[in-house]
């Protein structure tokens, strides 16, 4: 499996616009394209970091899909005020708990990695850290996607609310700094975000 991700540093005012432009326009056409599997946005509204995130159950149904794609997403980031930013990402890890509901929340951690322990890394994301943050309140999933070529991996690990959220921050600092030294990985970043739409129907990869 694998995704496509669209970051857009919005302005703060627009943020709502572009949330309605992906789910009434961008999301319906994707979803009509062949190998799609969904749409996710993540919103930072105190920064204006945005990330849509759309799935695919191929490389080359992501790659075919790119021409009809990108007016879409130059659209977007005209609505929302800025340039957009494009990665493409293998789907390594995703596990869900449960399902998500209105008001469902986002943690996401940017690290980079040596592409000779990259296999290493991805065990210990699936083995060890990933039994732990099920144990975090209000888990809902979590997932890791990879680009080989950058050596830049995201985890993104979603929670019930924002309460649970930041209840867990020390354990999700802990675990992240011990998950780090075990696989290897240096950490670049890490966002909190609102989960805006939640439309992905990745299978289980964990």
């Amino acid at each position: 499996m694998y995704a496509r991700s669209t970051t857009v540093q919005a302005h703060l005012d627009s943020i709502d616009n572009g949330i309605a432009f992906i789910r009434d326009d961008v999301m319906p056409a994707l979803m009509d394209m062949p190998g799609c599997v969904g749409l996710s946005m993540l919103v930072d509204r105190e920064s204006g970091r945005c990330i849509a995130t759309s799935a695919w159950d191929s490389a080359e149904s992501m790659r075919a899909s790119e021409d009809m794609a990108r007016p879409m997403r130059e659209r977007a980031a005209e609505i929302m005020g800025n340039r957009a930013q494009v990665d493409e990402w293998e789907i390594a890890v995703l596990h869900r708990d449960h399902p998500t509901h209105q008001g469902a929340c986002v943690r996401a951690t940017w690290v980079r990695f040596d592409a000779e322990g990259l296999d290493r890394a991805i065990d210990v994301y699936r083995m060890g850290m990933l039994p732990a943050m099920q144990e975090l309140e209000g888990f809902c999933s979590a997932s890791l996607m990879v680009d080989r070529d950058s050596g830049i991996a995201v985890s993104s690990v979603t929670y019930d609310d924002s309460a649970a959220m930041e209840r867990t921050r020390d354990e999700a600092d802990s675990l992240r700094l011990t998950g780090a030294r075990e696989a290897g990985v240096e950490v670049l970043d890490v966002c909190e975000f609102e989960l805006s739409l939640a439309h992905l129907h990745v299978p289980e990869m964990a």
